[in-house]
C-alpha cells in the first residue's frame, strides 16, 4: 500500500454502516449517508468551534454526548443521532439560546432566513422551560454598513472567526466568561470607531439577525415615490448571477435581463450597469499601469510599483488602516460604482435633460462596504453625493418579493443606453481575479495591437478560488511607442480575502514583492462572495457563481473593455482621453490614512 494513501475507517451511523477516511469528523460522515445533523456554531468556510452543541450526538460506550463537529469518527464508532437521549439534549440546547435570545422574529430583518428560528421550529419549541433571559442591548447603528444587535446574538463565534481567519482583521472578538460572555470590539467601542473594513463577512456568518446590513429599502421606496426625482439605478456584474437565489432559484442562474425588468417594475426611472463603469475602470487602470511601467522601465524613475486595484471598498478601508505607509501603490481609479454616479450627475444628466440636484442613484451591490464607500466625503466629484443609496442583493431581493413580482415569469429586457452598454470584461469583474483578467486583455492589446495569446481569451491562470494567484505574461511584439517594454515579464498576482491581502502585503513591505501588478478583492471569492450577498454562501455557492459570470462573459458581443462602443463614445464627446483632465476630476480619488487600532 502506498504511503499517501489515506487510510479508510469504518463506523456506523443510526445502524447503517458507512466507510470514511481516517478522522473525518462524525458530522462529515453522516453528511456521507444523507443524515442531516443540525449546526449553529459550525460552517465549512471556518475551522472547528464545537461551542454551541446543537450538533450533540451518543456514542456507544461514550460517557456523555459528543460535539459531532467536532469529534473524529473512529474505526467501529456506533454513533445514534436521532436517539431520545439526542433529541431531548438537542431541544433543550435549543431552548437555553432562546431564553437569552430576543424573540421578536416578526419584526426581524432575518425573520424566514435564520438559522436559530428554522431549529426552534423544527423541534417545536413553542413553551420555554427556561427563563427568559435575554437583555434590552442597545443596537449599534454608527457604521453606515453594518448594524449590531447583541439582544439577537447566540454567541456561536462565527463572525468573530469570520473576521479573524477570512479577514485577518480582528475588529470582532470575545469579552468576559460564562454568562457574561459577549461578542464586543476593541475597548467596546462602536462599529464605525474600530479596525472594521465593512466586508460584511460577519453578516454573511451569523446565524441570526444579531449581525445585518444597515437597511436603506424604504429610503429607495421614498424616492422612487417622489414624482419630483428621476431615479437611476445601476446593478453590479455579480447581481446578476446572485439574485435569483433570493426569489428560489439555484445558485449560479444567469438573470440579467430579468433582473433589468424587474427593476423598471419596481418603478426605476433609468436602468443601467455597472459593467460599463467596469469597462471604464480598465481603460482608467490600464492606462495608469502603463504610465507607471513608462516611468519604471523607459525613464528609470521610482514609481510605485506593483500597482494594486481599488475597486473594493473592504480592501481600500482594510489598507488604509494596516498598511497606510503603502497608499501609494494603490491606483487612483475609483471603483465602478464610484465613477458611474459622478457620470450619472453630469453627462448622463445632460443628456436626458434632467437636473443633477433631481436625480437619485441608486447601487445594487453584493457588497457590504460598498455602503461605506458611497457616503465617504471624498465620493462628491459631481457637486453632489455620487451615490446616494446603496442595496445589498439581498435588499433588493426584499424590494421584489414586497412589489409582488413573480421573478420567473418576467419577460427579458436591456438596458438603458449611455450607460448601459458593457462587455464580457466588465461582467467578469465579479469573480476574483476577473478585474486582473479583464485589465490583461485590454493592456496587452494597447501595447502589441493583438489580441491576447490566450484561448479565447480566457486568461484561466488568474481564474479559481485559489487564496493567492500568481501569473506571468512575456510581453513580445510591441508597437513602436512601447519598444522599451519588449521581453518584459509582466508579473501578476490576484488576493482574495483579507487574510491573504495581508500575505500579499507582508511581502511588498519586505521589499520582496515580485509583482508589477496586483489585484485584491476584501471577500472569498471576491464580489460573487460579497458580505451582501444571500445567506447562505459556501465554497460550493461561490463556484457556482462564478461559473456563471465567466458564462455570462462567453455570451456577450464584446468581451474587451476597449471595444464597448459607449465607451469610445463618452471618451469621443465628455471624457476626451484617459487620465486626462475630466477624468482625474471624476473619476479618480485619493485615500487616508486611518488609526491601527
Amino acid at each position: 500500500m502506498s504511503e499517501n494513501k489515506q487510510k479508510m475507517i469504518s463506523v456506523t451511523i443510526d445502524g447503517t454502516p458507512v466507510t470514511v477516511p481516517e478522522n473525518t469528523t462524525i458530522l462529515d460522515a453522516a453528511k456521507l449517508l444523507g443524515v442531516h445533523i443540525p449546526t449553529l456554531c459550525h460552517h465549512e468556510d471556518l475551522c472547528v468551534a464545537g461551542n454551541c452543541r446543537v450538533c450533540m450526538v451518543e456514542v456507544k460506550g461514550s460517557r456523555t454526548l459528543q460535539a459531532s463537529c467536532a469529534t473524529p469518527a473512529s474505526d467501529g464508532m456506533e454513533i445514534y443521532t436521532n436517539s431520545r437521549l439526542v433529541r431531548t439534549a438537542r431541544k433543550h440546547v435549543i431552548e437555553l439560546l432562546l431564553s437569552e435570545h430576543r424573540g421578536d422574529c416578526l419584526r426581524c430583518y432575518r425573520n424566514g432566513n435564520c438559522e436559530l428560528q428554522a431549529l426552534a421550529n423544527e423541534y417545536r419549541i413553542d413553551q420555554g422551560v427556561f427563563i427568559d433571559l435575554h437583555k434590552e442591548d442597545q443596537v449599534d447603528i454608527s457604521s453606515p454598513a453594518i448594524q449590531k444587535d447583541d439582544s439577537k446574538c447566540i454567541r456561536c463565534q462565527r463572525c468573530v472567526r469570520a473576521c479573524t481567519e477570512l479577514q485577518s482583521v480582528s475588529a470582532l472578538c470575545v469579552a468576559h466568561k460564562g454568562a457574561d460572555m459577549r461578542i464586543t470590539t476593541f475597548w467596546d467601542k462602536a462599529l464605525a470607531y474600530v479596525v472594521c473594513t465593512n466586508c460584511g463577512q460577519c453578516v454573511t456568518h451569523c446565524p441570526t439577525g444579531a449581525l445585518t446590513e444597515r437597511n436603506y429599502v424604504e429610503d429607495v421606496w421614498d424616492a422612487i415615490y417622489d414624482p419630483t426625482k428621476h431615479v437611476v439605478v445601476q446593478t453590479a456584474p455579480a447581481i446578476r448571477v446572485s439574485i435569483g437565489e433570493e426569489v428560489g432559484l439555484e445558485p449560479g442562474q444567469r438573470v440579467t435581463k430579468r433582473l433589468v425588468t424587474a427593476l423598471r417594475r419596481l418603478g426605476f426611472d433609468s436602468v443601467l450597469d455597472t459593467d460599463f463603469t467596469a469597462d471604464l475602470t480598465i481603460i482608467e487602470e490600464g492606462n495608469e499601469l502603463l504610465h507607471r511601467l513608462t516611468k519604471a522601465v523607459r525613464d528609470k524613475e521610482d514609481v510605485a510599483l506593483p500597482m494594486i486595484t481599488s475597486c473594493s471598498p473592504g480592501w481600500i478601508k482594510y489598507i488604509e488602516h494596516e498598511f497606510s505607509n503603502h497608499l501609494d501603490h494603490l491606483s487612483t481609479c475609483k471603483s465602478p460604482q464610484q465613477m458611474f454616479g459622478p457620470l450619472a450627475k453630469t453627462y448622463y444628466a445632460e443628456k436626458i435633460g434632467v437636473d443633477p440636484k433631481d436625480m437619485v442613484v441608486v447601487s445594487i451591490m453584493p457588497c457590504t462596504a460598498k455602503k461605506f464607500e458611497a457616503a465617504r466625503p471624498e465620493m462628491m466629484a459631481s457637486g453632489l453625493r455620487d451615490v446616494d443609496y446603496v442595496l445589498t442583493t439581498r435588499e433588493l431581493g426584499l424590494m421584489i418579493r414586497q412589489a409582488g413580482i413573480d421573478f420567473t415569469k418576467l419577460e427579458e429586457g436591456d438596458y438603458d443606453s449611455i450607460l448601459g452598454k458593457s462587455t464580457g470584461a466588465g461582467a467578469i469583474f465579479g469573480a476574483t481575479g476577473g478585474v486582473m483578467e479583464a485589465a490583461l486583455r485590454t493592456a496587452y492589446e494597447l501595447i502589441t495591437g493583438r489580441e491576447i495569446p490566450f484561448e479565447n481569451l480566457n486568461i484561466k491562470p488568474v481564474r479559481g478560488l485559489s487564496g493567492v494567484k500568481e501569473a506571468t505574461l512575456k510581453i513580445e511584439g510591441t508597437l513602436e511607442k512601447y519598444k522599451f517594454l519588449e521581453g518584459v515579464e509582466l508579473k501578476v498576482a490576484i488576493g482574495h480575502g483579507l487574510a491573504n491581502a495581508r500575505k500579499i502585503m507582508k511581502q511588498l513591505e519586505s521589499g520582496e514583492s515580485p509583482y508589477h501588478f496586483i489585484e485584491i478583492m476584501a471577500c472569498p471569492g471576491g464580489c460573487i462572495g460579497g458580505g451582501g450577498q444571500p445567506i447562505p454562501t459556501t465554497d460550493e455557492i461561490r463556484t457556482k457563481r462564478a461559473n456563471a459570470i465567466y458564462d455570462e462573459d462567453e455570451k456577450m458581443q464584446y468581451r474587451k473593455s476597449h471595444d464597448n462602443p459607449e465607451i469610445i463614445e463618452i471618451y469621443e464627446d465628455f471624457l476626451k482621453e484617459p487620465l486626462g483632465h475630466k477624468s482625474h476630476e471624476l473619476l479618480h480619488t485619493s485615500y487616508v490614512k486611518r488609526e491601527k487600532n
